[in-house]
C-alpha cells in the first residue's frame, strides 16, 4: 500500500481521499516557496499489537514548528493524533511510516503567505529500514558534506520545516554521487551538526557524545529518545560541540532518526571507525530500544501508543 500500488486512503483537511486522488493545486503557496513543516514516525508491529512511537511528542514538534513559522494549526493535537490512529487503522497497516504536515495551500502567490489556508494532511504507508536493510548491523560508509547547515538566525533549524530538507537533498545527492550512502554536515564554524535527516552520536571512553542545538540540529525525538536510554543504562552522556577530526578518532559513530532509527557508520571518508561496524554501546543502545518497540521490555517512558 502507497507509493507503488497507490491504493489507501490519506487524510487531507478532516476528508478521507483515495490515494491517487490526494492532490494541490500547482498554485498552492507551499510548491513555491517551501511554506510547509511536517514530521515523520513509524507505527511498529509489537508483541503487544501495533503501536506508534512518541506519537504525542511528535505532533507537539509539528505544531511547535508550526508556530515558529506563524502558521495557525487549524486542528488540536488530540484531534491529529487520532486522526493518525483511525487512519492506520482504516488502511488496515500493522506496521508503517506516517507522514503528517502542515502547509500553506492555495488562493494567492507573493512571499507574504497572508491569506493561504493553512492545511493540513497525513499519509501512511509501509517503509523499511531507511538506510539499508543491513545497516543496523554492518553500518554505513558516509562522508562530510561540501555544504553546511544554516547558520543560527537564518533559518529556524529547530523547526521541522520542508525548506530546511533542500539543504538535505544536496547533502544525500553528493554523497551519493561520490559513492556514500549518507553525508554529515558541518555547521557554519565547522562543528560536527547532523546528517541530511538525522542526528549523530558519537562514543569515546565510553561516554555518548551529541552536538547541542547551537549547532543547527533538530531536535530529534530519536535522539531524545536514545539519550534517555543511555543514562538510565549507566552510560554517561553530553552535549557539546564535536569537531569533524573527532569523527575519525572516535570509538563508534551511529546515526538517530525516525526513519534512520539507530543506524552505526563504519567509515567516513573513507577512514574506519572503530571496528568498521557496529560497536558495542550502539548494539546495546539498539537492543535496548528495539526490546522496548517489540514489546518485549515494559514501556515505562509511556511512549508507545497502541492502536
Amino acid at each position: 500500500m502507497g507509493f507503488d500500488d497507490q491504493k489507501g486512503k490519506i487524510w487531507m483537511n478532516g476528508n478521507l481521499v483515495d490515494w491517487k486522488d490526494a492532490n494541490i493545486h500547482i498554485l498552492s503557496h507551499v510548491i513555491h516557496y517551501g511554506s510547509a513543516v511536517f514530521e515523520g514516525l513509524r507505527c511498529y508491529k509489537t508483541k503487544k499489537g501495533s503501536a506508534i512511537f512518541r506519537l504525542k511528542e511528535h505532533t507537539q514538534r509539528l505544531l511547535h514548528s508550526a508556530k515558529i513559522y506563524r502558521m495557525e494549526v487549524p486542528y488540536t493535537a488530540d484531534e491529529i493524533n487520532q486522526a493518525v490512529i483511525d487512519l492506520i487503522k482504516l488502511n488496515e497497516l500493522d506496521a508503517c511510516y506516517i507522514r503528517p504536515i502542515v502547509y500553506r495551500g492555495y488562493k494567492q502567490l507573493g512571499v507574504d503567505p497572508a491569506g493561504c489556508p493553512i492545511d493540513v494532511a497525513i499519509a501512511v504507508w509501509y517503509w523499511g529500514a531507511y538506510l539499508g536493510p543491513e545497516a543496523l548491523e554492518n553500518g554505513v560508509s558516509v562522508c562530510i558534506s561540501s555544504w553546511n547547515r544554516f547558520a543560527p538566525n537564518t533559518a529556524p533549524a529547530m523547526a521541522k520545516a520542508s525548506s530546511n530538507y533542500m539543504t538535505g537533498q544536496l547533502i544525500k545527492m553528493e554523497a551519493i554521487s561520490h559513492g556514500y550512502i549518507e553525508g554529515i554536515a558541518l555547521d557554519v564554524y565547522g562543528h560536527v551538526s547532523e546528517g541530511s535527516g538525522e542526528n549523530i552520536f558519537i562514543v569515546r571512553d565510553g561516554v555518548l557524545i551529541t552536538p547541542p542545538f547551537g549547532a543547527s540540529i533538530l531536535a530529534g525525538i530519536t535522539r531524545n529518545t536514545v539519550k534517555k536510554i543511555a543514562e538510565d543504562m549507566g552510560i554517561e552522556v553530553r552535549e557539546q560541540m564535536i569537531p569533524r577530526e573527532a569523527l575519525y578518532i572516535a570509538d563508534e559513530v551511529f546515526f538517530t532518526g525516525s526513519a534512520a532509527e539507530i543506524t552505526p557508520i563504519s567509515s567516513i571518508d573513507n577512514i574506519q571507525i572503530g571496528i568498521g561496524k557496529r560497536g558495542p554501546v550502539t548494539k546495546k543502545l539498539q537492543d535496548k530500544f528495539f526490546a522496548i518497540l517489540d514489546g518485549e521490555e515494559e514501556d515505562k517512558y509511556g511512549w508507545l501508543t497502541y492502536i
